[in-house]
């Protein structure tokens, strides 16, 4: 009996050596990922492409009161932030950057994985692409763009509806997707098990075959196109994108990994209605667009999230949404020019999405409260009422 125990440890040793054989890489990543959990660092996203920055230098630095924000304010956001084991937290108003406070090592120009900021991109891409006329309008099947989903009634999902997250298909991406070495095959063999644009599913095949039906419109890899028409006119440093194989197609729902204080252009961009410095990167009136509700989850927009989630009071400011990561945070103010951005891995227990941007908002000297309403409570309105 104990010689028959030995043989079947043996081959059991075996067969997992053989499987691990055949994929080794998906068996690193995916091994890699069980060990460490969310916090894989940087030389886990192998291999790589290069997206080809600008290499600008960061928008001028100025003093909070120049852009009549209060420094008392601004701390006790960051005393927030270094409670839930963030790295940075950035400020910037009309263009110049106002505060700065970094954790655990990191400066402006540390390299971190986007996480799902991603998203927020591709759909500033397809505003792009929809100008340049590579893509016909939101609204277009992506049938028409990739043929392979043509054949039923999947062609029918919109370009929109993927930006939204509302393709309606069952893709709960398994880990030997997403670590496995062709990440687009799980999505384009997914089966419809909703109706597009009404069933919302927060899933990355939405991503990936918005992704891929840039690279059919636009005819180049996915990389190339995000450096030339958004990456470098942002003035951003060189990044890198994590791909499923050498050579093979990009994770375009998370993993750009890139400076942290670059994000802070595309929240300029945001907030500015398209455009950066004064350039238009991307046709008037799109960020309106990402910001229409998605009828299968009103919180949602085009990968912004568009009402206040996990939030003890309102927003201090009407205008305010969210770029959402797994941990990151960018809330766009437009109507005060204001971004501010939170980097981290992961949030704890308690977070608060108001209570960093509630703090600076109402910290600021220009700061207009909402008009008071019956039954509103005037401390919210007015902490120090």
């Amino acid at each position: 009996m104990k010689r028959l125990i030995q043989w079947a440890a043996v081959a059991v040793v075996v067969v997992c050596m053989m499987t691990v054989a055949r994929q080794p890489e998906f068996w690193k990543r995916y091994l890699t990922a069980l060990v460490q959990g969310p916090d894989v660092p940087v030389s886990f996203y192998e291999p790589r492409e290069l997206v080809e920055g600008d290499n600008r230098p960061p928008a001028p630095r100025v003093g909070p009161a120049l852009e009549m924000l209060d420094v008392n304010a601004l701390q006790a956001a960051a005393d927030y932030a270094s409670k839930f084991n963030s790295d940075a937290l950035m400020v910037t108003r009309h263009g110049h950057i106002v505060f700065e406070r970094y954790w655990n090592g990191t400066r402006f120009d540390t390299l971190v994985d986007s996480q799902s900021f991603m998203r927020t991109l591709n759909a500033v891409l397809v505003g792009i692409a929809i100008e340049q006329r590579k893509i016909g309008w939101p609204d277009e099947p992506i049938g028409y763009l990739i043929p392979e989903l043509n054949r039923d009634a999947r062609g029918q999902i919109t370009v929109r509806n993927l930006l939204q997250d509302s393709s309606g298909l069952d893709s709960r991406e398994s880990a030997r997707e997403r670590f496995g070495p062709d990440i687009t095959q799980g999505p384009l063999q997914a089966k419809l098990a909703g109706r597009p644009g009404w069933s919302w599913a927060d899933q990355p095949a939405d991503s990936q075959l918005l992704a891929l039906a840039i690279e059919r419109a636009t005819k180049q890899r996915y990389a190339q196109y995000l450096s030339v028409a958004l990456w470098r006119r942002l003035g951003s440093a060189d990044a890198w994108l994590w791909l499923d194989r050498p050579g093979g197609s990009a994770h375009a729902d998370c993993c750009l990994l890139a400076r942290q204080g670059d994000w802070l252009r595309l929240g300029e961009l945001l907030a500015n209605d398209g455009r950066f410095e004064g350039d238009e990167i991307v046709r008037p009136k799109w960020v309106i667009e990402m910001l229409a509700p998605a009828k299968g989850n009103p919180s949602y927009g085009s990968s912004l999230k568009v009402k206040p989630g996990r939030t003890a009071e309102a927003y201090a400011s009407q205008d305010v949404y969210l770029v959402e990561g797994r941990g990151h945070r960018m809330w766009i103010v437009p109507s005060m020019a204001l971004v501010i951005l939170r980097t981290g891995s992961t949030l704890g227990a308690g977070w608060d999405d108001s209570r960093i941007p509630n703090l600076i908002i109402r910290g600021a000297r220009d700061y207009v409260p909402a008009q008071a309403r019956p039954g509103v409570n005037l401390r919210d309105l007015v902490p120090s009422h």
